[in-house]
């Protein structure tokens, strides 16, 4: 049986396979020049990770440097807070932010859609037993729509996993971004 989020997941696929064949039909360079963005970040955690958080919502800081026609140089750090599913102590929801700084690589495979593989280590910012760092490993694709000659529209989705000694925490991810 097809759980919720893999419904969810595939749906996402899905619909990024179908605005592909719309927005191949455009003509041009995937990314012509270094951009900045700004982005809003959801995440829906999984595993046990899913057992404590509900969801997490954040911002980030984008940036993407073209090294050829197809690929760019990415880096990445934002800002995610986790809120948890019922109360852990005399009603107190589980909640923690976290500072994801990574380093990556976005391959077009066609005119507006990537693949993108990032790395890098997350930043808790609680006191106490949840602090730490973790190492992030990142898969993801997404769509690119230029909007002037400078500036896109992105939307993305990822898998993302932040392990640690203390164990890990992986969420499917959504991001939405202005790029300039």
């Amino acid at each position: 049986m097809i759980s919720r989020l893999n419904k969810f997941v595939i749906g996402v696929v899905v619909l990024l396979a179908g605005l592909g064949g719309e927005v191949n039909a455009q003509t041009g360079v995937p990314l012509a020049s270094p951009q900045i963005g700004l982005g809003v970040d959801v995440a829906f955690p999984t595993g046990s990770f899913g057992d404590a958080a509900n969801y997490g919502i954040g911002g980030s800081l984008f940036y993407q440097h073209p090294v050829s026609r197809r690929v760019s140089v990415t880096g990445n750090v934002g800002f995610l807070r986790f809120h948890g599913k019922q109360a852990v102590l005399m009603n107190i929801k589980y909640r923690e932010g976290f500072v994801p700084i990574k380093a990556g690589l976005k391959y077009f495979i066609a005119e507006n859609i990537y693949a993108a593989a990032e790395t890098g280590v997350s930043i808790s910012t609680a006191d106490g037993n949840g602090t730490g760092t973790a190492f992030i490993y990142v898969p993801g694709a997404g769509l690119m729509f230029p909007v002037n000659g400078s500036s896109s529209v992105e939307l993305g989705v990822r898998y993302e996993n932040w392990a640690r000694s203390g164990g890990t925490h992986s969420f499917i991810g959504l991001r939405a971004g202005y790029n300039f």
